[in-house]
């Protein structure tokens, strides 16, 4: 009986002495992931703490699909190209060959501007808006001054009057004299619309919109082939090499922080966390690894007492 309640005890003591030795060294690489078909890496992340902070709160998975939440609304996102640093967004409200939504359904896109420097539409990416009142702010003040609405990357409303979808609302002003009025379609940069303006269709007092974006060299034969959609470039601002040390020395790139302190890029190690890379040992990596040696040793001494009394005890 002594010798059934010594193995009893031992069994279940040992695994609580051991798991904050274990814990202390676990370590796996849980930011990369996917999203459906879409695969997650940096600068992205769908874990709070995973990726670069500049894209914190961005990218959300809603039952296997992948979703964008800026300032405008949600997108759900097609692709990420992370050779050329870009994402393809779809809005469900956006305009195309076959559909034209009108009623200001449309999300338009606005980033919020602490974002702006990280998120912003390609330089090719036309946006086609359609419906915009005599107030628009496209077409205020001296004609000079007036926004130009010009064709982006070969992507302009001539052709796009073209599309069946027209057909079922028709263009009632398609000239492109001011003085007769606005046209029914003006085709504009991101850029032309200013900084922090973005394409915000409540304040252009605009009824819809559509997006397209060229992808040269290919050949296209008209608006049926146009690729729509919103093309958004994204930058690290010069801060990739942060990162690129940190996965050459085995670490995982991420951030710690929120809203209420300092947002800090961390290298996450197996053993530690660092704020340059794996191979440096901080203060604070140097004060965890001591207190885990400490509490290593204190839970050593108390096994070892323990199983010199269950032997002391079995011999009585």
């Amino acid at each position: 009986m002594p010798h059934i309640l010594s193995i009893t005890l031992f069994a279940l003591l040992v695994p609580s002495l051991l798991v904050p030795l274990c814990s202390s060294y676990n370590h796996s690489n849980t930011c990369r992931s996917y999203c459906g078909n879409v695969s997650i890496d940096y600068p992205f992340g769908l874990k709070y703490g995973c990726g670069h902070p500049g894209y914190r709160d961005l990218l959300y998975c809603i039952n296997g699909v992948l979703m964008l939440h800026v300032a405008s609304g949600s997108y759900r996102v097609l692709d990420i190209d992370y050779t050329f640093q870009a994402l393809t967004l779809h809005d469900p409200h956006l305009s195309t060959c076959n559909s034209i939504v009108l009623g200001s359904r449309g999300n338009g896109f606005v980033v919020e501007p602490w974002r702006a420097p990280f998120l912003t539409p390609v330089p090719d990416n036309a946006f086609l808006l359609i419906g915009c009142s005599v107030k628009s702010s496209l077409f205020q003040g001296i004609p000079s001054k007036h926004l130009a609405c010009r064709n982006v990357s070969g992507l302009g409303c001539e052709d796009y009057y073209r599309c069946p979808a027209w057909g079922f609302i028709g263009p009632t002003n398609v000239g492109l004299v001011y003085g007769s009025g606005p046209p029914e379609c003006c085709t504009v940069a991101y850029d032309d619309l200013g900084a922090g303006q973005g394409v915000n269709l409540t304040k252009l007092d605009c009824q819809g919109y559509s997006s397209a974006y060229s992808l040269a060299p290919l050949r296209i034969d008209g608006p049926h082939e146009w690729s729509y959609g919103i093309r958004v470039k994204y930058s690290l601002q010069g801060h990739d090499a942060f990162c690129k040390t940190c996965e050459a020395t085995r670490g995982t790139c991420g951030y710690t922080g929120d809203h209420g302190s300092e947002i800090t890029e961390v290298c996450f190690c197996e053993t530690h966390n660092s704020t340059s890379n794996c191979d440096s040992t901080s203060v604070e990596s140097m004060i965890a690894e001591a207190v885990v040696l400490r509490t290593s040793s204190t839970y050593a001494i108390i096994l070892i007492g323990f199983l010199v009394s269950m032997v002391l005890w079995n011999k009585d």
